[in-house]
């Protein structure tokens, strides 16, 4: 069966089978059959071409996850636990927006302490002019699901929803950017989600307790790991049903 994963990863970086093979010291016909034949490469390859590809190896190759130990790897993906998200240091936020060169992603209902930082729409609004992909998604504050959340933290049926209005009117300015996109969702929210290339913020969320007041990790992404690659696939899938809000 084909590894269509993996001829996937190769398209969306600009990548040819020759290309692979000539950076990872095999031949070429040995590239087309992992992807035409579904062949599983050697560990150190599939390690090479994991990171060249900025993938994880148990989501290139699912069938070898058991030979990887993802568990004890994935277990190394987490930089840091903290007891409360307020007890992240301020400057892990800026440092690691700052460090980002590829890719920015949240996931919240509101995020509203991002808004404090008084600089970070003109940022934003660089890092996109530097070709950095940045998407937003808040919570619809018209949904269900916000209701409900505000209602579960104590603070009445609208409390969420119009701190999102909040939130939403301060990032409005650089939603017409090139390169950001702001999305809304009527999900339930887990977690919240702050990703930044390889390295990410996840706020867990627990019944009754407001967003900064719930354990919260630093993630860093492995290759090998499925920790980061789990979250970052489900950013995507709420992205995917994510719609433009209504200003």
């Amino acid at each position: 069966m084909a590894n269509e994963r993996l001829r996937d990863a190769l398209f969306r970086n600009g990548l040819t089978p020759a290309r692979v093979a000539e950076r990872v010291a095999v031949d070429a016909k040995t590239v087309e059959r992992w992807i035409s034949q579904g062949r599983s490469p050697y560990r150190r390859h599939r390690h090479a071409v994991a990171a060249m590809l900025r993938e994880s190896e148990s989501y290139l190759w699912p069938e070898v996850e058991n030979e990887l130990g993802t568990a004890e790897v994935s277990a190394s993906e987490i930089v840091k636990v903290y007891p409360h998200r307020h007890a992240v240091p301020r400057g892990l936020w800026t440092e690691l927006l700052d460090r980002a060169a590829s890719e920015v992603e949240v996931l919240v209902y509101v995020g509203m302490f991002l808004t404090e930082d008084r600089s970070i729409l003109r940022t934003l609004a660089d890092k996109a002019e530097s070709g950095v992909r940045i998407r937003l998604l808040f919570g619809d504050p018209a949904s269900s699901a916000v209701a409900r959340r505000s209602a579960e933290e104590n603070i009445g049926k609208a409390t969420i929803a119009a701190k999102i209005r909040h939130t939403l009117a301060f990032f409005k300015p650089v939603s017409e950017v090139d390169g950001i996109e702001i999305r809304c969702h009527g999900t339930t929210l887990y977690n919240s989600i702050y990703r930044y290339d390889d390295e990410m913020i996840v706020n867990q969320h627990v019944y009754g307790f407001q967003a900064p007041h719930a354990p919260t990790m630093h993630l860093r992404r492995l290759s090998a790991g499925s920790l980061f690659e789990t979250y970052a696939e489900s950013f995507g899938a709420v992205w995917d049903t994510a719609k433009p809000p209504k200003w």
